[in-house]
């Protein structure tokens, strides 16, 4: 099966299908041509996710496109953008109909749920690989900056963390999880949740955020870094999930939190001036959030537990 023929079959999708806002020309020629709304930016993300590097290259092939197309769409969650469309650039061992079909049944349930078109890619021959490029729609001066936050300012999580970093450690079999838990890291895993909701509801109120991909420390170190500010964090305010929180290791259970990475859920800082309507928007259950600290002049992210330094060997993820 030739490469045009691999497009057309798998990820070519009928027009009245596939049909999207803004799509002038999909798939099928030289270039793509797409129309922003009218009065929004551009807001561009590209991500590469390597088999056995970022994903289990044994996975469920629709697992492995859920997976990339969730954690690139995090990216435009964390700027505040409004999913559109994406292009997939993905490399392949060989042509295995097969995992194909999986792959693009998985790639459009996700593209579906959150609203984004496939306009455009590539496709070669080579290990394994998966390129998505990303693109949304934001208003002018409403998009969720990593340079906005100001001394003085809070800093929050959405939902829990350390659940990817768990995740990963029970699917390579490094963790016995008890069963109630084990789908539920599952998903968290494989479909992790783009919080696009919840940064529709911070534009405006968020001084600066971004999504951790990397490990709490290491990407609110690059916030403050940005905002020419420190972190002081409690590590005790870190929301788990139950199933971290069954963990025998506790203390292990607050290092996935702070540096395993790989739950995409938003960090972001809000000044006292904005705090009482965030704290409204937590208390009516719109927002589910949770303050771990504030931001202090000087640089880096410290880690406090009853007032003591909590010591960490590593900070995050490192991609070299």
């Amino acid at each position: 099966m030739g490469e045009f023929e691999l497009i057309k079959r798998f990820f070519w999708r009928d027009a009245a299908e596939d049909a999207h806002t803004g799509v002038v020309l999909g798939i099928g020629d030289d270039c793509a041509l797409l129309q922003v709304p009218d009065g929004q930016q551009l807001a561009v993300s590209v991500d590469t996710l390597v088999a056995d590097v970022h994903f289990p290259a044994s996975a469920a092939a629709d697992e492995i496109a859920e997976r990339a197309l969730r954690v690139n769409l995090s990216d435009l969650a964390a700027m505040g953008a409004q999913p559109l469309w994406f292009t997939l650039a993905i490399t392949l061992p060989e042509t295995n109909e097969d995992w194909l079909r999986q792959f693009s049944h998985g790639l459009f349930r996700a593209a579906r749920e959150f609203g984004c078109a496939l306009v455009g890619g590539d496709t070669t021959r080579g290990p394994l690989s998966i390129t998505l490029q990303v693109m949304g729609a934001v208003e002018p001066v409403q998009a969720l900056r990593r340079d906005g936050a100001s001394l003085g300012d809070f800093v929050l999580v959405t939902h829990n963390l350390g659940d990817g970093a768990a995740a990963l450690a029970m699917i390579e079999q490094r963790l016995a999880v008890a069963p109630e838990h084990q789908a539920y890291l599952h998903q968290r895993f494989y479909r992790p949740v783009p919080r696009l909701r919840e940064a529709q509801l911070l534009r405006g109120l968020a001084s600066a955020a971004l999504d951790i991909s990397d490990g709490l420390v290491a990407d609110l170190g690059h916030l403050c870094a940005a905002s020419d500010l420190a972190a002081v964090i409690d590590v005790d305010q870190i929301p788990l999930s139950p199933a971290l929180q069954s963990l025998a290791d506790r203390e292990q259970a607050l290092r996935w939190a702070l540096t395993g990475g790989d739950d995409y859920e938003l960090c972001f800082t809000v000044s006292p001036e904005k705090m009482s309507a965030v704290a409204m928007l937590i208390a009516e259950g719109q927002l589910e959030a949770k303050v771990i600290g504030e931001l202090v002049a000087g640089s880096g992210v410290h880690c406090e537990r009853e007032g003591d330094a909590f010591q960490l060997t590593e900070t995050g993820y490192q991609h070299f």
